[in-house]
């Protein structure tokens, strides 16, 4: 017989759900090994040596802006202050001084005395004579290289330029160049130095590291002045016998440039902050001023009588300019061209050397 299945029947609904049971017990953590001993330190690398403290820089320099005068006809030289326009003291030197060079550096004015052939050589802190040295014949021009501390000094006599130690104020050198040197011009930068002959009409080239001429350059007639500007190699020649100006570029020695100026050009100074050169006019009692950017004459100025000696500050942008039968010195400013002062110095001023 069969049996019959009836329908499943619903879930009846859950139970509640029993008790958690209890958690076992944490079991027991291991003990921590021991903590391995600590490395040796090593040893302390040595202590690097202390670099040495550099020098103290030089201390500035303080202006001094004294012009040196050098006066012919009474055998003295004429300090101007240059602040104040005056003369500020007189000092005796050699006899019929003439060129006056100065080492700003070392604060000593060197003073060529044409007739006593020496050199008289003069401390700018006391303005007085230290110490005279003998040179050759009828020392004219005074040229000083600040880089080497010597000064060459033309001898017009016995066409020569006596080298002097500016250490040991001793001739260590004696240079023959051409016929009646009368100027000296120097280029620091360089190492060269150019020496101005009146009779030869050229200029002789002396290298400052050998101290021997390595060249010649014919200029104008009769030349007696003689200035470099360092910053563009230029030479610039004052030829009194034909009224001109020799420019010589002095990376190939040769003339690039002749300029009109006025009638007896005798002596030049060059501004180094402006590129401005000034020429001593003898004859026409002026003064022309070249641009040295183009070479050509962009003013004229009148002074005294007989201009001979020109010396510039660049620093002030004065100009000074000794007239030989007037007795006074000319300051130009540079800025206007025009005289500001005319300053009454010895007899026969001829030379000017400006100490910035």
């Amino acid at each position: 017989m069969s049996r019959y299945i009836g329908p499943t029947g619903p879930t009846g609904p859950t139970g509640p759900r029993g008790q958690r049971g209890k958690e076992g017990e944490e079991g027991e953590r291991g003990k921590r090994g021991k903590t391995g001993a600590a490395g040796a330190t090593g040893t302390a690398g040595a202590t690097g040596a202390t670099g040495a403290t550099g020098a103290t820089g030089a201390t500035g320099t303080t202006a001094i802006n004294q012009i040196y005068v050098s006066n012919a006809g009474d055998n003295t030289v004429s300090v101007i202050d240059g602040f104040t326009n005056t003369v500020i003291t007189t000092i005796p030197v050699g006899t019929s001084p003439r060129g006056v060079g100065v080492n700003p550096l070392t604060d000593r004015i060197y003073v060529a005395n044409f007739s006593s052939n020496d050199v008289s050589v003069i401390d700018g802190l006391t303005n007085t004579v230290i110490t005279t040295v003998a040179v050759g014949i009828a020392p004219f021009g005074v040229g000083v290289n600040t880089s080497t501390n010597l000064i060459y000094v033309a001898n017009s006599g016995s066409n020569d330029v006596s080298v002097i130690s500016g250490a040991t104020n001793t001739v260590i050198t004696t240079i023959l160049v051409g016929n009646t040197p009368e100027a000296v011009g120097i280029n620091p930068l360089t190492n060269r130095i150019y020496v101005v002959n009146f009779l030869s009409n050229d200029v002789s080239v002396i290298d400052g590291l050998t101290n021997t001429v390595i060249t010649t350059i014919p200029v104008g007639l009769s030349p007696r002045g003689i200035d470099v500007n360092p910053l563009t190699n230029r030479i610039y020649v004052a030829n009194a016998g034909d009224n001109t100006v020799s420019v010589i570029d002095g990376f190939t020695n040769v003339v690039i440039a002749t300029v009109p100026v006025g009638a007896g050009s005798r002596e030049v100074g060059v501004n180094t902050s402006t590129n401005l050169i000034y020429v001593a006019n003898e004859g026409s009692a002026d003064v022309s001023v070249i641009n040295g950017a183009d070479n050509t004459v962009i003013a004229t100025i009148p002074v005294g009588t007989n201009p001979v000696g020109v010396g510039v500050n660049p620093l002030t942008n004065r100009i000074y300019v000794a007239n030989l039968v007037s007795n006074n010195v000319s300051v130009i400013d540079g800025l206007l061209n025009t005289v500001i002062a005319t300053v009454a110095v010895g007899t026969a001023p001829v030379g000017v050397g400006v100490n910035p």
